[in-house]
């Protein structure tokens, strides 16, 4: 249940070595770099109400959570669907590159993004 040293050493260096050897994006940097850069230009903005829960008869009544799709119950757990404030509404944060595992990221984002598109 404990590693001793020497093997702890061993692993802290295999470790340091696959993450240096491994693919590198920034573009979790980048598009957490845009957020910060929208929160600076917005400030804070109101929660869209199809994203608002509705626990009360009148949050209901006043749209709360109106139209919102659950994407766990349509196939592949995807839909599109917007859930910005309408300020900020079409805006993308998040560009996968094409290395390492965000290139499947991206592959899958654009498959099911053409599926939907072509389902409407």
């Amino acid at each position: 249940h404990f590693l001793g040293m020497p093997e702890g050493n061993l692993s802290l260096a295999q470790t340091a070595t696959y993450l240096a050897c491994a693919p590198k994006s920034n573009a979790l940097y980048k598009g957490y770099q845009l957020t910060q850069e929208d929160i600076k230009r917005w400030g804070p903005l109101s929660v869209p109400l199809v994203i608002r829960n509705a626990p009360t008869t009148l949050m209901k009544n006043l749209d709360y959570g109106k139209g919102y799709k659950y994407a766990h119950n349509f196939e592949d757990g995807y839909i599109i669907q917007e859930h910005l404030p309408k300020e900020l509404k079409g805006k993308k944060y998040y560009f996968p590159t094409d290395r390492g595992f965000e290139k499947e990221i991206k592959q899958r984002l654009e498959k099911l993004k053409a599926k939907f598109k072509n389902s409407r």
